[in-house]
């Protein structure tokens, strides 16, 4: 007995270390895993809105209904240029948020110079809660989702599609934000990333399953949902993939530094990417520099070079020398917390946030970047900022 006590001991021991030893690596490679599947997640009914363009009008429609009973469309038709005044549902709280939609936008600028601070985050990849919880902790918005941040710039870097189960209902809060934000004197700034650019052109390996099924019960393809004829879509579709604020370029992926050799300025560099949104990029023989604007390895929403030691100082700093940037703020690749890399020139964001119906092992958490009088602090989601 004592035997098979001592090698229960020893058994367990190892186990645990084992354990620990493979945590502290999941940690150190970015690696995590997860748990949980809260059912409400798979919730169709009440999704929407969804908007839709039909000629010179507009097809509003929410889903109704439920698994038992049955789903079906509750739709309305009204003129393109009157404002929408619906509701958001949330599954997860059980809660609406009300939701005014205009049809009328446009390409922002490419450049803005002020004082203003920068609150700067990405890679919400659909977790709605998640995001409106850090801008509430943080005062850029109040609980009745206002916006609270003044003449402030809060700046959304890419990757709020995808992965998670509260597309809808993120892209619509960043939507009315957006507005808000304007109305205040404020900027909300939504950087395209690439898999907002994956959803433009119909690929959705990394969406949760759930839409599948909505764009099912719509009546409408997948893509669809973000087609061209979707204002989801065309509001997606006019933003651009590089923006200078105050100083700072915000750009999902990277700055190839092929581009401080290429002859085009920041607008012409957003229009030529922007045009190639919903288009799929292949090599070609002829090709010339395309690869370093819409290639999924070498272009701005998709670049990672930062992060594998292929760079030199100069290289990094080239592209922000020709587009006058002292540094570039980047999301996409998965970090545990925001950094600053090549002597402050790169600042990276892409946390990886906690999921709305989902746990994971080790426990996420979220960070953020505040720029403030040339200052950079590291925020975290209990609302503390720490000096970077």
């Amino acid at each position: 007995m004592r035997l098979i006590l001592t090698n229960l001991k020893h058994f367990f021991s190892t186990l645990l270390l084992l354990t620990l030893v493979g945590l502290g690596l999941a940690s150190y490679f970015g690696i995590d895993i997860d748990y949980g599947d809260d059912m409400r997640a798979y919730k169709v009914g009440e999704e929407g809105p969804h908007v839709f363009y039909q000629g010179d009008q507009l097809l509003v429609q929410h889903i109704r209904g439920d698994g038992k009973t049955g789903f079906f469309v509750e739709q309305q038709t009204i003129p393109a240029g009157q404002k929408i005044k619906t509701e958001v549902y949330f599954p997860l709280e059980d809660q609406t948020f009300a939701l005014d939609v205009s049809s009328q936008f446009h390409s922002p600028a490419v450049t803005y110079q002020d004082a203003e601070p920068m609150l700067v985050l990405s890679d919400f990849e659909s977790s709605f809660k998640t995001f409106r919880d850090f801008l509430i902790t943080h005062k850029v918005i109040d609980s009745g989702l206002n916006w609270t941040f003044g003449r402030g710039h809060l700046v959304l870097v890419g990757d709020f599609v995808d992965r998670d189960v509260s597309t809808t209902q993120l892209l619509w809060l960043i939507y009315q934000l957006e507005q808000r934000a304007a109305a205040a004197g404020g900027h909300l700034h939504f950087i395209i990333g690439n898999h907002e650019i994956k959803n433009l052109q119909g690929d959705f390996q990394s969406a949760a399953k759930k839409y599948l099924f909505v764009a099912t019960v719509l009546g409408q393809s997948q893509a669809a949902l973000f087609g061209d004829n979707a204002l989801l879509g065309r509001w997606l579709a006019s933003k651009n993939a590089l923006e200078l604020i105050n100083g700072h370029l915000f750009v999902h992926g990277g700055l190839h530094p092929k581009l401080a050799t290429m002859d085009l300025n920041l607008q012409q560099l957003n229009d030529q990417i922007r045009a190639n949104y919903r288009k799929g990029y292949f090599p070609t023989p002829t090709q010339g520099d395309e690869e370093y604007l819409f290639s999924t390895r070498l272009g701005p929403s998709w670049y990672r070079g930062y992060f594998d030691d292929s760079l030199t100082q100069a290289e990094v700093e080239a592209p922000l020398q020709k587009f006058g940037a002292t540094a570039v703020v980047v999301g996409h690749t998965p970090q545990w917390r925001v950094k600053k890399l090549y002597q402050g020139k790169v600042l990276a964001i892409g946390i990886k946030h906690p999921r709305d119906y989902r746990g994971s092992i080790p426990p996420r958490s979220s960070e953020g970047l505040l720029i403030k009088d040339g200052v950079y602090y590291r925020l975290t989601d209990d609302g503390s900022q720490h000096l970077l």
